[in-house]
């Protein structure tokens, strides 16, 4: 096991590998509570039966789509990386697909489904490989910046430190909170065993917190320990209805431009994510992903599975860079993690100790450590700090990783062409600047 999941070239061992993957778990275990909310659209009365999502069958969907994604990237691509339905793609997915275009949910589950298979060819071809491998590193610098400055502000707001504001769009929270307090004192007291240098600082951080919030009350208490398994048949296989039923629903406009919109979305929040976390883990080489073919295979069978189990695209979550700040370095750290999601659909009501206060300090410290990765780009090269800079911006205020790589790689090669480099431009670079040309123009 330590010689296939290389722990003495990577320098870690089982315990840090376990508390990695744990610190993982529980800094995206929300999923498991959001997605079901998301993609069932309870929180929009009124609307016809048919229009709704069994909820339970979702959370049982996103359990195992997670589970079985996290466990391939583990156990294929070696990566410390969890998988899970991605934030983002579930909203449109509900909201868009279904509530705005009245896509049933079948169809969209078909449109996941679609792209998943789509992203299978492209990987076993090698194309997605290629071209992740063809992005400049001064940009893939900035994709993890950006990324740690993304999952930064995420933590702020899911704390409430930081609100919405009609007047400047944001401001500062209600710092007599007492939850506010909460994710306020456990940021202090991660960051003091960070400095400490003890090891596991953000896990115990996140673990101290959970006990002092149910200590006054700020967190409730689990209402049990063991939970019955909800039932996955009203949402299982429910992608191959359209296939099989009315192919023709799928033959429009509306249903490519969802296919479309969950290939792009998936592709550059995937390939962002590698990136950023490899990066911070060390395990970049020369600027490039060692078997990142392996990788985004893991990725697109992770959004199949999910599809044909009933939720929404799966995709490689940046909150794994909490684990490799805990130490993770290893596959093995994404298996522990795909275990205990399995072990999840055992134990849900343990979960909700699992607020949204108690995992934004470790957000908001993996942001700190992330954007380290700002002082290996030359900022004194105007041609490649501009789109660098956009790159680095637009992912928190567009609140999209994959706008913030669009903008800044649009800018890219007409930065590098003006100032005489077109040489040192890749080919690849050109046909993306065409795509996110087309995304922001049609999509």
């Amino acid at each position: 096991m330590k010689k296939y999941f290389r722990f003495e070239e990577l320098g870690t061992n089982y315990r840090r590998e376990i508390i990695g993957g744990l610190t993982t778990f529980l800094a995206m275990a929300y999923i498991l509570v959001v997605n079901p909310m998301t993609l069932s659209l309870e929180t929009v009365p009124g609307l016809p039966d048919f229009m709704y999502m069994d909820k339970g069958s979702i959370f049982t969907a996103t359990a195992i789509a997670s589970a079985v994604g996290s466990l391939m990237m583990g156990i294929l691509a070696r990566y410390p990386i969890a998988l899970a339905p991605g934030m983002g793609l579930n909203a449109f997915f509900a909201y868009t697909v279904v509530l705005t275009y009245g896509i049933p949910w079948q169809v969209a589950l078909t449109g996941v489904l679609c792209s998943g298979i789509i992203f299978i060819i492209l990987s076993l071809s090698g194309i997605r490989e290629t071209i992740i491998n063809a992005i400049p590193n001064e940009l893939k610098y900035a994709v993890g910046a950006g990324i740690g400055l993304f999952i930064t502000f995420l933590g702020l707001q899911n704390s409430k430190i930081i609100v919405s504001n009609d007047a400047v769009i944001v401001g500062l929270g209600d710092l007599g909170n007492p939850h506010v307090l909460l994710t306020i004192f456990g940021l202090v007291l991660t960051v003091i065993m960070m400095v400490k240098g003890i090891k596991g600082g953000i896990f115990y951080g996140m673990l101290i917190t959970a006990i002092i919030g149910m200590a006054f009350s700020l967190v409730p208490l689990p209402k049990g320990i063991v939970g019955s398994v909800p039932s996955m048949a009203p949402t299982f296989g429910a992608a191959f209805d359209a296939i099989v039923n009315n192919p023709s629903s799928l033959l429009t406009t509306q249903f490519l431009v969802v296919v479309l919109t969950f290939l792009f979305v998936d592709f550059f929040d995937t390939a962002g994510t590698l990136i950023s976390v490899a990066n911070q883990a060390g395990l970049m080489k020369e600027g490039k992903l060692p078997r990142a073919g392996k990788a985004l295979l893991a990725d697109s069978i992770a959004t199949v599975t999910g599809a044909i189990a009933g939720t929404s695209t799966t995709t490689s979550y940046v909150e794994s860079t909490a684990g490799v700040a805990a130490g993770a370095r290893s596959g093995f750290a994404a298996v522990v993690t795909g275990v205990l999601m399995l072990l999840s659909l055992f134990f849900y009501p343990v979960l909700s100790v699992i607020t949204s206060n108690v995992t934004a300090p470790a957000l908001i410290i993996v942001g700190v450590l992330m954007v380290s990765s700002l002082g290996n780009i030359e900022w004194t090269k105007f041609e490649t700090a501009v789109p660098a800079f956009f790159v680095i911006i637009a992912m928190p205020l567009t609140y999209s990783i994959a706008t913030g790589i669009a903008i800044g790689f649009l800018f890219y090669p007409i930065t590098m062409i003006v100032a005489g480099r077109i040489k040192e431009v890749h080919p690849i670079m050109y046909g993306l600047w065409i795509v996110f040309l087309c995304y922001f123009i049609f999509l």
